[in-house]
């Protein structure tokens, strides 16, 4: 019998609790439930009020994944949706997670959040700058600290703030706080940004996709500010082999990172995190640290 669980009023179907879903650590379905809801406050306040895709693992990563913009089936009709008018469905709409209720009947379909850098009801118009450093083997994500404190020295002489996290994978992602400013405007100065890491850092830095010229170096990912594109949330939990957390992390910590374990943090070690340093992707959500870009508004 499947349990049922009222979670703010709203009643919610729970399934397979105990199904493993990390073989590696054992972490079960209940237990994604589980910090989902311990982490909801910063998770909710970084996925409001934006269009959330969905990458979907129910039988666990190594069982079949498959991405989703449109609200799964069987989606309840007070699960808010937005307007994300595509070019193949101009009547296309997406789920937005604007409450514990809303993320709990998320987590227990096993997905992955993603967001784009621009809130519901602006398309196009992004409130935020993501740079994607993902590195080649044989580098690490140690080679990514490398280039992202380059990159923060760059931003801050632009006037810009920006704010680390773990991708969950590999490498590492650092967002900046916009004004309100075109996606096509944000995308090109990322690009002329990822440009000039790799003239100055030819040795650690490559700003094209292309296999060839990535091992060892670290590709800067621009391209996740055009308007179609998303990111894995803060704090979201990934699909691979053990529960690593998308998770925001310090200067200081970016600064000592010596080992690629050094920056790997699962479920558990989010929570104590939490208590210990607050949302440190919480300037995020402040209007009053976003910055412009160079040249002005738009």
């Amino acid at each position: 019998m499947t349990p049922i669980t009222m979670v703010e009023g709203r009643r919610i179907a729970l399934s397979n609790l105990d199904k493993v879903l990390y073989p590696e650590t054992g972490f079960t379905k209940g237990e994604v439930l589980h910090y989902y809801a311990t982490v909801a406050g910063p998770l909710l306040a970084h996925v409001h009020d934006r269009p959330v895709s969905f990458l979907r693992y129910p039988d666990g990563p190594d069982g079949q994944l498959f991405f989703t913009k449109n609200p799964p089936p069987g989606t309840p009709d007070w699960v808010k949706t937005t307007p994300v008018p595509r070019s193949d469905d101009l009547s296309a709409e997406q789920v937005v997670i604007a409450d514990m209720a809303s993320l709990m009947w998320a987590a227990n379909l096993v997905v992955e959040l993603h967001t784009p850098q621009w809130p519901a009801g602006s398309p196009a118009v992004a409130d935020r700058m993501v740079l994607d450093l993902d590195p080649g083997a044989p580098a690490t994500v140690v080679e990514c600290c490398a280039a992202a404190l380059w990159l923060r020295e760059r931003l801050a002489a632009d006037g810009l703030h920006a704010y680390a996290k773990t991708s969950g994978s590999k490498g590492m992602h650092l967002a900046v706080p916009l004004e309100p400013t075109p996606s096509a405007q944000v995308s090109a100065y990322a690009k002329q940004l990822a440009q000039e890491a790799e003239r100055e850092l030819p040795d650690l830095v490559v700003h094209r996709m292309a296999k060839a010229l990535r091992p060892g170096k670290v590709f800067v990912d621009h391209s996740q500010n055009a308007a179609a594109k998303t990111t894995a949330a803060p704090y979201t939990l990934r699909a691979r082999a053990r529960p690593t957390v998308s998770a925001p992390v310090s200067w200081e910590e970016v600064e000592a990172c010596r080992t690629p374990a050094a920056l790997v943090f699962l479920a558990d070690d989010i929570a104590p995190r939490l208590e210990r340093d607050g949302d440190l992707f919480a300037p995020l959500t402040d209007p009053d640290r976003a910055g412009s870009l160079p040249g002005g508004p738009p």
